[in-house]
């Protein structure tokens, strides 16, 4: 299960269909449920068929259900027609960011007042390629500021505007009921003694609440399909996981 992720292969196959002008067919459909009133006009489509022509723009809907009622529903649209290779050379810089970071704010400063001369000295050069440049092969530190053209590099170089310092801690997020597996957290409980006391003082904590072993269930695929059994051991696992992890320095900024 994809966990926290599930949802995105749905969205990323919607973007490709959109992208491609086609409805992808709906795989592994042998027979139609009979619950369904297909005649209102609720079509699954069993071929990969060109998306109609329309004088709308393409949209499409993906939805998400978790197992306590959540239902995420998202819509999307074809993207506007991109200019050609001409128009957007003449277009200039607008609208393409170009991220900027420095140990300090004097070496960000510094930093701004590089670029804008290099793109004085090289007016060929396309601002998606200097933004593509900047994403991909600078180093993110702790100052930070985004410009959007030679102008503001400039504003940049000489004042504070837009800087700011990130806190780069990181966030525990735990994910909830379906990540899950038979067997999971058995290694570590034999190999690490921090998350094991970890683990202990949870099952302590349920002793008493619950009617079977926190050690035990682990190994149970029949228990671990119960949602009474599950919610509490994925609890445990995850908090023993963050005790594990803090061990070894690596202390949240928060905790989800």
């Amino acid at each position: 299960h994809a966990a926290a992720a599930a949802g995105i292969g749905g969205v990323i196959k919607t973007v490709s269909a959109l992208a491609h002008r086609v409805m992808p067919r709906t795989l592994h459909v042998t027979e139609q449920a009979s619950t369904v009133d297909w005649p209102t006009g609720v079509r699954v489509l069993t071929e990969t068929l060109p998306w109609p022509e329309a004088d709308r723009p393409r949209r499409a809907g993906v939805s998400s259900f978790g197992v306590s009622g959540t239902n995420a529903h998202v819509i999307l649209e074809q993207g506007p027609d991109l200019p050609d290779e001409a128009s957007a050379v003449d277009a200039g810089p607008t609208g393409v960011p170009w991220p900027l970071s420095g140990r300090t704010p004097e070496a960000l400063r510094a930093q701004a007042a590089r670029l804008a001369e290099h793109l004085r000295d090289r007016p060929d050069l396309r601002p998606v390629d200097v933004g593509l440049s900047l994403t991909t092969t600078r180093t993110d530190l702790a100052c930070r500021a985004v410009a959007f053209s030679p102008d503001e590099l400039d504003r940049l170089a000489t004042q504070d505007r837009a800087m700011r310092t990130f806190d780069s801690r990181p966030v525990f997020v735990f994910p909830g009921q379906g990540s899950q597996w038979v067997g999971m957290a058995v290694e570590l409980l034999g190999s690490s003694p921090v998350f094991a006391g970890a683990m202990e003082e949870c099952a302590g904590a349920f002793e008493g609440l619950v009617e079977w072993s926190l050690a035990e269930v682990l190994g149970d695929e029949v228990a671990l399909g119960r949602v009474e059994v599950v919610q509490p051991v994925l609890f445990a696992v995850m908090v023993s996981l963050a005790r594990l992890w803090r061990s070894f320095g690596v202390v949240p900024s928060a905790v989800g």
